[in-house]
């Protein structure tokens, strides 16, 4: 058997090392498939809640959510049924956004799936639905998927059908950041 010279031998061992170290080539996070959708709360704990598909499509990507219905009591709230997460402090329910609207999402613009995840909140003990306690996920692409973080909302801003039904309703100037952890559920992701 044949020796090699040592520098040799050094450079093997530095690229067996390398990639030992980097582990398996992993692409960066796309925005295509089926994803997990998970509310995390301020504790730590994660809750999977759906799923969110995109589909490319052209310069955009169509987007489609599910949400597990096994993960979601049903309450009865000022006369309208609605999907809730409940929580020792608060329970958040999924309000749907009523009118119809593209479903497509760009890499830097999600308004429209925004609009698909509003949610109102309310504590255990309180009666009826407080329209004006609306949560919005702001959400931005990070390294392994998509996070959404909370802001306050008035849903009674969608109470009528909006002028332009092609602009989402809730821009930057109708919604307002809340403090962090201040809401049970602190955040969401798409993984």
């Amino acid at each position: 058997m044949r020796k090699l010279p040592g520098t040799l031998v050094r450079d093997y061992a530095s690229l067996a090392l390398l990639a030992a170290l980097s582990g398996p080539a992993s692409a960066a996070w796309q925005l295509e498939g089926s994803k997990t959708l998970a509310m995390h709360t301020r504790e730590g704990s994660t809750v999977p809640i759906g799923t969110v598909t995109f589909v490319p499509e052209g310069d955009h990507y169509r987007f489609s959510l599910k949400l597990d219905a096994s993960r979601f009591t049903d309450y009865f709230l000022s006369m309208k049924e609605f999907k809730c997460l409940e929580s020792p402090a608060e329970i958040q329910c999924h309000v749907p956004y009523p009118y119809t609207n593209p479903g497509t999402v760009k890499s830097d613009d999600f308004a429209w799936l925004e609009h698909a995840l509003l949610f109102l909140f309310k504590a255990p003990r309180d009666f009826g639905a407080r329209l004006w306690n609306g949560v919005y996920y702001r959400m931005e692409i990070a390294d392994d998927g998509i996070v959404g973080t909370p802001q306050a909302i008035d849903l009674n801003l969608i109470s009528a059908p909006p002028n332009d039904p092609s602009t989402p309703p809730f821009g930057p100037a109708e919604r307002s950041d809340i403090a962090p952890d201040s809401r049970w559920f602190s955040g969401l992701s798409i993984r």
